[in-house]
């Protein structure tokens, strides 16, 4: 009886033993006192970049900075940064053969946690993954990261998490990310450094505009204008911009040889790249002579002769070459799908929504400039299943005017993922700071090319809360103000535009000028208060309202041509300046102070100055205010 007696308790606790065993435990991590990050015995830079990042923000969170070793210290928690022996041999282990160059895992269980990727991104961007789902931790702009306090408890799994990214091509083109690489890995931004200790780019790259240096019209023109296209019967050959003013004559069998030839050579001298970009130049001179024309009739398409090209140089470079692919934009005139020609399998087609309106969402049939975008979306999806899209989030006539689009990033990336798009170039002011709500589209746009199920919305409303405090109210209210007026006016334009374009008249003006005041009344900090006088840069370029002369990148080409002179550029009338001076004023003081130097894609605030002297009836040279 005694020995029956001593039996049962024991079989209980085995039994409890085992329960506890099969049900993991999580991990507190503000408990992490005597833990450790283990690295691999040999790790590539930008896992030994994540595990100092990693213990960066831990340290922030918790007040505990853990130390980094190779080896897996006895009696301790464990944090295993990208895969090792030790980390293997833990209960928390697995295996990264296989896993593709971004794909990620994350598993918390039993006083241990792992971290690990597929190479080169993917356990740095697992570790972002988790500082930002299991800490909170937001990368709002280059100098503002939201770090919350652990506090005494904060409990997170046990957990199992694997993450492949849907897009391996994504690019935020902000000049905050452009500018700052540490910035845009936080932001999961794969295309803008070659450093390997932030991974590196994706091998893919940006199919742009390649005819100006694959066939220039200065080492070609002279002798060959038969190269070049035929317009009004005249050869586009003797041209001073290649890339404004001609395109190839892309049916000529020697056009075809000499392009083949430095596409070879290219991708000889860049084994790194798995892509090279064939494609037009960025203007709308294509070819009409009588072998290219009837090549886009029987396409009913002008990208007819255009992809006739292109695949016969995809061949030469797959017969080399196996593995890397031939891109070429459909944009503008060579966005409808062909309907007698396919592109080769190595063929990727990086399609534009330069046409689209920016006030509605792309597949929102209420804006008849979409509708076609769309068909050509699907038509290009039924040929070809190797598309990027290269789209717009900005005015490149006026950076800092308020664009009302901010509702649209969710729905637009949204739309091209879900029609298998593979990667996602959003044109912003890549070559500017401070371009209007720049941080915002940027941190809205980053965290949906990572993950598309998030919410716009949300994202909005996070941003705005985290960066502007108390002061986020009036200028949310306002940006909503904003994009229902443009609707409610029936305003349908796309990323070039006058104020008027989107409904941007004196009302709207004096609302971002009122929620500007009210957001620096509500600011409970100098540092929440530079950032809404950062703000009030936009609402000033609001209030200033339409100028009389577009100022934009074929103004500026005019001018360097001599086409248009300082003379030709009418004044305002003086009831007009009395208005605007102010409000013009008040803006370029304050650009000056955040440095804030472009004014449009094409013009530097700088070149800009001489032309508004003249709108404002300034003397040549005669300051806008003693500041400037």
């Amino acid at each position: 009886m005694i020995k029956c007696a001593w039996v049962f308790p024991l079989a209980l606790l085995l039994l409890a033993f085992q329960t506890e065993t099969a049900h993991p435990q999580g991990v507190d991590l503000a408990a992490l006192n005597g833990w450790d990050i283990v690295l691999p015995d040999e790790p590539i830079p930008s896992e030994a970049y994540a595990a100092e990042e990693l213990q960066h923000f831990l340290a922030e969170a918790t007040g505990q900075k853990l130390p980094i070793h190779k080896e897996a210290a006895a009696g301790a928690g464990h944090i295993f940064v990208g895969e090792s022996k030790a980390m293997r041999a833990a209960k928390v282990g697995f295996d990264t053969a296989g896993m593709g160059e971004e794909d990620l895992r994350i598993i918390v269980r039993d006083g241990n946690i792992a971290i690990a990727g597929g190479r080169p991104r993917g356990t740095l961007y697992g570790v972002y993954t988790f500082l930002e789902d299991q800490l909170g931790v937001r990368f709002l702009t280059p100098d503002q990261t939201h770090v919350p306090a652990a506090g005494k408890s904060h409990p997170v799994g046990p957990l199992d998490y694997s993450y492949h990214p849907p897009l391996s091509f994504r690019w935020s083109n902000y000049g905050e990310n452009n500018r700052n690489p540490v910035f845009a890995a936080r932001m999961r931004c794969n295309t803008v450094t070659h450093d390997a200790k932030f991974g590196g780019v994706t091998g893919r790259r940006l199919i742009s505009h390649s005819f100006t240096h694959q066939l220039p019209t200065s080492r070609y023109g002279k002798d060959h204008p038969e190269y070049f296209a035929l317009r009004n019967g005249e050869r586009l050959s003797d041209v001073k911009n290649d890339g404004r003013q001609t395109q190839p004559c892309v049916s000529n069998p020697d056009v075809v040889r000499i392009v083949t030839d430095s596409v070879l050579a290219s991708v000889a001298e860049h084994p790194d790249r798995t892509n090279i970009s064939v494609s037009q130049n960025d203007n709308g001179r294509y070819c009409q002579c009588k072998r290219c024309a009837a090549l886009d009739t029987q396409a009913d398409s002008h990208m007819g002769a255009q992809l006739a090209l292109v695949n016969a140089v995809a061949d030469a470079v797959a017969a080399k070459h196996p593995g890397v692919d031939v891109g070429t934009l459909s944009y503008q005139y060579t966005r409808k799908p062909p309907k007698n020609i396919r592109p080769r399998p190595n063929v990727q087609i990086q399609l534009c929504s330069i046409e689209c309106s920016q006030i509605y969402p792309i597949d929102d049939p209420a804006s008849p400039r979409n509708k076609e975008f769309c068909e050509d979306l699907v038509g290009w999806g039924k040929i070809c299943d190797d598309i990027c899209v290269w789209t717009y989030n900005t005015n490149f006539h006026n950076y800092l005017l308020p664009c009302p689009n901010l509702r649209n990033i969710e729905p637009n990336i949204r739309l091209f993922v879900t029609h298998h798009a593979k990667g996602i170039f959003m044109q912003g002011p890549g070559n500017a700071l401070g371009g209007d709500f720049c941080g915002l589209r940027n941190y809205m746009t980053g965290r949906l090319l990572w993950n598309p199920d998030l919410r716009g919305e949300e994202l909005m409303d996070e941003f705005l809360r985290l960066h502007y405090g108390k002061a986020a109210p009036p200028i949310r209210k306002f940006l909503d103000r904003l994009c229902d007026n443009a609707r409610a006016k029936g305003a349908d334009k796309n990323c070039f535009a006058h104020p008027k374009n989107y409904a941007i008249d004196e009302a709207i003006g004096q609302a971002a000028l009122d929620a500007i005041q009210e957001a620096a009344r509500l600011a409970e900090s100098d540092e929440i208060r530079a950032r809404v006088e950062m703000a009030e840069i936009w609402a000033q370029r609001a209030a200033v309202g339409d100028l009389p002369l577009l100022l934009s990148g074929g103004m500026r080409d005019r001018r360097k041509r001599g086409e248009i002179t300082l003379k030709d550029i009418p004044t305002m009338n003086q009831a007009d300046i009395d208005r605007k001076l102010p409000h013009m004023q008040r803006m370029l003081a304050l650009c000056k102070t955040h440095g804030v130097t472009q004014w449009s894609e094409s013009w530097s605030i700088n070149d800009a100055m001489p032309v508004l002297r003249k709108f404002f009836g300034l003397a040549e040279g005669e300051p806008f205010s003693k500041s400037n």
